[in-house]
């Protein structure tokens, strides 16, 4: 029998449905029930109580930190194969070059996605991560290659990525098992393949996705020191964890030693610079007066309140359009020193023209460049790389 939320009686706290599912003898879903917007702020204001100072959060998060990673089944790390990266294809593009790349995540298990780099490249780059939301078409959608572009034109390198199932990654389907622990090792390795690149600068580098990357941008910042700026879009919610086992709730948001929310997951980016991006008609409608301020307050424990900001769009939806990419710009352009300069039209409006293309020819594999005939071909060679990348070396 598996528990859900029609088996139980709200409201219940999310330590009670725990509870509840143990005294039941019962399996709990791979994906957290959500909560009503009241359950929320009430789990929210319990969690402010459990720390008043600065060492008291560093205390918390590193807790959170370590519950994250084991719960994931990312602790410890797996070893760090040779990426041996390949590229497929270039073109030449209006200000910008873009690559069909894939390297090696594990041994014989492939990241797949597109580099984005400036045309006028300089000896110190930084480096924008763009992992994408649960979109049909991924890494591959116009709004994604739309921000890699005019990022690249800016001055930055550009790493776009596929989600595990989706577009060239399909050794394995987004509903496996170890599709929590691939996708964020695979964000992990993807960081190490976007400092690999000639130029980048390893003290400046962002991360920003949409929905599904929003998760992935603020649980890379959350357990990967490396990244210096985030800007989660349309993602932070107290009430809701995500709809795929993917990213939400049981059991990196909750276990026998640790209890929080996305939003916690968040604000251990502190104090670094963080722009949260939300919206009026979907789970983020409630930031402004629920989970920004108490993102702020983390922030000012460090005396770094304004180095953390909430674009909110009241009157939009559930996407990366382009005012939500217009916050993004301006926020990444003043923390990683980008020419904005360069993408402005004459009335101060972006200039997102020519930067999309044709789809297939972005594919990674394809009749004249096959994957590998060494890749692993089924859920269980991947399971088994993985524990063989989790055992200590001799």
């Amino acid at each position: 029998m598996t528990l859900t939320l029609k088996h139980l009686l709200l409201p219940l706290s999310v330590a009670a449905l725990l509870a509840a599912a143990a005294a039941a003898e019962v399996s709990l879903p791979l994906h957290e029930p959500r909560l009503t917007e009241e359950q929320a702020r009430a789990q929210l204001a319990g969690f402010a109580k459990t720390w008043h100072t600065r060492a008291e959060w560093e205390a918390r998060a590193k807790n959170i930190r370590a519950g994250i990673l084991r719960e994931a089944h990312l602790s410890p790390l797996p070893a760090r194969c040779d990426l041996k990266p390949v590229v497929t294809g270039r073109q030449v593009r209006n200000g910008y070059t873009v690559e069909n790349v894939y390297f090696q995540s594990l041994p014989g298990f492939f990241v797949t996605g597109n580099l984005y780099r400036p045309l006028d490249q300089e000896k110190k780059m930084p480096g924008v991560l763009c992992p994408h939301g649960h979109l049909p078409n991924g890494r591959l959608h116009e709004s994604t290659q739309t921000r890699c572009a005019l990022l690249a034109r800016m001055g930055a390198v550009v790493f776009a990525y596929d989600m595990i199932g989706f577009g060239d990654s399909t050794q394995l389907t987004h509903k496996d098992d170890n599709v929590l622990t691939l996708q964020l090792w695979d964000s992990i390795r993807s960081l190490d393949f976007l400092l690999s690149q000639s130029g980048v600068d390893r003290k400046r580098i962002g991360c920003t996705g949409e929905s599904g990357g929003g998760t992935q941008t603020y649980q890379l910042g959350a357990v990967d020191d490396r990244v210096s700026v985030s800007v989660p879009v349309v993602m932070v919610s107290a009430h809701y964890f995500g709809g795929c086992k993917c990213e939400s709730g049981l059991p990196i948001h909750h276990s026998a030693t640790h209890d929080t929310d996305n939003v916690e997951i968040a604000a251990m980016f502190a104090p670094k610079p963080q722009c949260v991006i939300s919206d009026g008609k979907d789970w983020t409608k409630n930031v402004p007066e629920v989970e920004f301020p108490y993102m702020q307050r983390v922030y000012e424990l460090y005396g770094a309140r304004k180095q953390v900001e909430n674009v909110h769009l009241a009157n939009e939806g559930h996407d990366y359009g382009p005012s939500k990419r217009a916050g993004m710009y301006r926020f990444m352009a003043k923390h990683l020193n980008l020419n904005i300069k360069k993408v402005l039209n004459t009335d101060g409006s972006f200039n997102e023209t020519d930067c999309s293309v044709d789809p297939a020819s972005l594919a990674v594999f394809n009749a004249g460049h096959p994957r590998p005939a060494g890749a692993l071909k089924s859920s269980e060679e991947v399971a088994h790389a993985l524990d063989q990348a989790r055992k200590p070396s001799m």
